[in-house]
C-alpha cells in the first residue's frame, strides 16, 4: 500500500518541478508585464512582423534607413532592461549601429508604475529637443535606475537632477516640454504599448527582429543569431 501512494505522488511531485525550473528560465532574463489579451494560458509563441510595427515618432538610434530595424521595448524601471542595456546593448551599438547596418527604435512599455510613466515622458522630451544627446541620457537613466517601482529613482524631480549633470542639456527646458506635452507623450507610450500587444509581446526587455520575437535580457550571441541573416 506505501508503494502505491509514493508511485502516485511521484508524478506530481516532477510536474512541479518543471512548472518551477520553468518559471525560473522566464524569470531569469526578462520582467514580464500585462498579458495581452487573449493570449494568456494558450502557450502559443509570440509571431510577428517588423514591416507591420508602428513606430512612425519613436526615438531610435542609427540610420535612418538601416537594412535592419529592431522594435525594442522597455521600461525605465525595469532591471532586465537594465541589464541589457549595460551589457549586451553597447556591443550591439558597436556592431551594427554605428556601422550602418541596424536601426534600432525605443519603444515604451511603461508598467511599473509612475516614475515608469514618467520615464517614459521624459524619453520623449530628450528625443524631441536633444536628440543627440539621446542614447547618452538613455544611458544615464539606467546607470541611476535603482529600485524597481515608485521606491527610488525615476521620479519627476530625480530626472531633473540627473538631467542637470549631463552637458548640453537643459534639465528646465526638459522639464517645461514634458509638463507642457505630458498628454501627447502618454498618448504616445500607450501606443507603443499597443503595438506590443499586437505582436504577442508580454515582457520587457522584448525585441522584434524581422519576423522574430525575443523576450528577454539575452547575451549579444543571441542577437547576432538573429541579425545576420538578415543582412546577407
Amino acid at each position: 500500500m506505501e508503494n502505491t501512494e509514493n508511485s502516485k505522488f511521484l508524478p506530481v511531485a516532477v510536474v512541479v518541478a518543471g512548472l518551477l525550473i520553468a518559471g525560473a528560465v522566464v524569470w531569469n532574463g526578462s520582467h514580464p508585464a500585462a498579458a495581452p489579451a487573449g493570449t494568456a494560458g494558450t502557450g502559443a509563441a509570440p509571431s510577428a512582423d517588423i514591416k507591420n510595427i508602428k513606430m512612425d515618432g519613436d526615438p531610435f538610434i542609427g540610420k535612418a534607413d538601416a537594412p535592419v530595424t529592431i522594435a525594442f521595448w522597455s521600461d525605465f524601471q525595469c532591471p532586465f532592461c537594465k541589464s541589457f542595456e549595460l551589457t549586451t546593448l553597447p556591443q550591439i551599438v558597436k556592431d551594427y549601429v554605428d556601422t550602418g547596418k541596424v536601426k534600432l527604435v525605443m519603444m515604451d512599455f511603461a508598467f511599473l508604475g509612475n516614475d515608469s510613466i514618467a520615464g517614459g515622458e521624459y524619453n520623449r522630451a530628450i528625443w524631441k529637443l536633444y536628440p543627440e544627446k539621446y542614447f547618452a541620457w538613455r544611458t544615464a537613466m539606467y546607470n541611476a535606475q535603482d529600485q524597481e517601482g515608485d521606491q527610488g529613482f525615476g521620479n519627476a524631480a530625480s530626472i531633473d537632477k540627473l538631467n542637470a549633470t549631463i552637458p548640453g542639456i537643459d534639465a528646465a527646458k526638459v522639464a517645461a516640454d514634458v509638463k507642457a506635452n505630458k498628454t501627447a507623450y502618454d498618448a504616445a507610450m500607450e501606443s507603443d504599448k499597443a503595438e506590443a500587444v499586437k505582436a504577442g509581446v508580454n515582457a520587457t526587455p522584448s525585441f522584434v527582429i524581422g519576423t522574430q520575437v525575443i523576450a528577454g535580457a539575452y547575451p549579444y550571441p543571441n542577437f547576432k543569431a538573429v541579425i545576420d541573416p538578415l543582412l546577407k
